[in-house]
């Protein structure tokens, strides 16, 4: 790492890689085989419930 501090986020998928590295392609997370490892009711729509 050349003496670099790690950003919050890549922390969050250097841990994200070692627990399920079949869901990454060329080092990125690839949200298709991401899918089938959490199971079917995972939804990745872009939809999000915002509190007003």
């Amino acid at each position: 790492m050349e003496g670099k501090s790690l950003t919050p986020q890549e922390v969050k998928l250097q841990q994200l890689k070692e627990i399920l590295p079949e869901a990454f392609t060329e080092g990125k997370v690839d949200w298709e085989k991401l899918k089938p490892t959490l199971g079917e009711d995972i939804n990745f729509t872009k939809e999000r419930y915002v509190h007003k």
